[in-house]
């Protein structure tokens, strides 16, 4: 699977519990659905909307 974050956020941003999430489950549902070793799947996650919405959640708990 491949995701186009940036170097370091594998699963996403941090405190991002959903997103990591989804991650793992489209993972997981890649490693059952593949036909072939070495297909890679291009999930639609986006690095700009996983780190808006980071940020927020970082606000909404009071971290900076």
């Amino acid at each position: 699977m491949f995701l186009p974050f940036m170097m370091g956020h594998h699963f996403g941003v941090p405190y991002h519990k959903e997103l990591q999430r989804e991650i793992i489950l489209e993972a997981l549902e890649h490693l059952v659905e593949a036909k072939e070793s070495g297909e890679v799947k291009f999930p639609d996650f986006s690095w700009t909307k996983a780190r808006k919405e980071g940020i927020a959640i970082k606000r909404s708990l009071g971290l900076k």
